[in-house]
């Protein structure tokens, strides 16, 4: 059985690798501030360069979906600085709390993460568990 990391550029994975630590270390910390944490996109520029980005919400009506479907727009728009994103949501699975990361590469993979998480009792913050990765759908390079 063939992985997704047999299909594209070593570059290509280690964008990916990169883009899930940053977009797990920064829910990671919205988690353990918060409780919670509002959509938010990742990206790596041409160049390499990390960066994150949120949506602005529209009114106090804005839903995580909206905020989402802000986010993909926006990462249409610079598909042409880009070479990789990252969109994450803090999303319940069966019942568990859980981070769930869609990736995208401009070489074709699109994947989507889940890691469940649970919360730590004694002191503020969260615990990761479990990864499973799926394939995803694109969101910015779609032809």
């Amino acid at each position: 059985m063939s992985s997704w990391r047999d299909t594209v550029s070593v570059e290509a994975q280690d964008d990916l690798d990169g883009l899930t630590a940053l977009v797990l270390e920064t829910a990671e910390r919205h988690l353990a501030s918060h409780g919670e944490f509002a959509p938010f996109a990742a990206g790596i520029s041409q160049s390499g360069e990390a960066s994150l980005s949120h949506a602005a919400p529209d009114g106090d009506e804005s839903s995580a979906a909206d905020l989402l479907e802000a986010l993909y727009e926006g990462a249409r728009e610079e598909a042409e600085t880009e070479r990789a994103v990252a969109f994450a949501a803090d999303v319940a699975v069966e019942g568990a709390d859980a981070v769930r990361i869609e990736l995208e590469h401009r070489e074709g993979v699109a994947l989507c993460l889940i890691v469940p998480y649970g919360r730590r009792r004694l002191r503020r913050g969260v615990t990761f568990s479990g990864m499973t990765v799926n394939a995803g759908d694109p969101r910015v390079w779609t032809s």
